[in-house]
């Protein structure tokens, strides 16, 4: 592997992480699977297929499309806005009704199909992982040109690394969360995460 190749493939590993590692819906919520243990495989692969196809829209030149249908992104902020707004509140009732916490007897394990549907529209339903992963991580991979499928790979892979280490690492945990008061500071702070993006993409999507 030459230098230049190893080159396209760190920086697309470094660009990848750079942009999903900060705290968003999508995380707050891969961390919370994980420290619940329920589905993490699924949510984990979810994450980074999704990863994986948009970084490579963005190589194949489909943030040009991005750019051409503004009102596109408008509609995905307003539908993702509603969704993160009602997912606020359910993460505020658990967090204000302990009878709904995990660790209640009374509380249900959710269904491979709920979780999965939930992870795709957190991921899909954010317009910023079309301006983010297609036009960003797609306007930087190809200016390395012939090597820019190479730089695709290095921001797939770390989407990868990132969503498993965060998905399986975020069991490490478990033990600080058999209490409830645990549970209920984290879905509070879920809450407030997913009330504050929600907010923040309506008001952008309405100016």
């Amino acid at each position: 592997m030459n230098g230049t190749l190893t080159t396209a493939l760190a920086a697309g590993l470094g660009t990848g992480l750079a942009l999903i590692v900060a705290i968003g819906a999508q995380n707050a919520f891969v961390l919370r699977q994980g420290i619940l243990r329920e589905h993490v495989a699924a949510v984990v692969a979810i994450c980074a297929l999704s990863d994986v196809v948009l970084i490579g829209l963005g190589i194949a030149g489909v943030g040009g499309v991005v750019r051409l249908w503004p009102a596109a992104l408008t509609v995905v902020a307003i539908l993702g806005s509603a969704f993160l707004l009602t997912y606020a509140a359910l993460a505020a009732r658990r967090a204000l009704n302990p009878s709904a916490m995990p660790m209640s007897e009374n509380a249900t394990t959710r269904g491979r199909r709920a979780v999965a549907a939930t992870c795709l529209a957190l991921t899909w339903l954010n317009p910023h992982v079309y301006l983010d992963t297609v036009l960003m991580l797609g306007s930087v991979g190809n200016g390395f040109g012939d090597l820019r499928w190479w730089f695709a790979a290095g921001a797939a892979l770390g989407s990868l690394l990132w969503f498993t280490a965060l998905g399986y690492g975020a069991r490490l945990l478990s033990g600080l969360f058999t209490r409830r008061r645990s549970w209920r500071i984290l879905d509070g702070l879920i809450a407030v995460i997913m009330a504050t993006l929600g907010i923040g993409m309506l008001t952008n999507a309405l100016r």
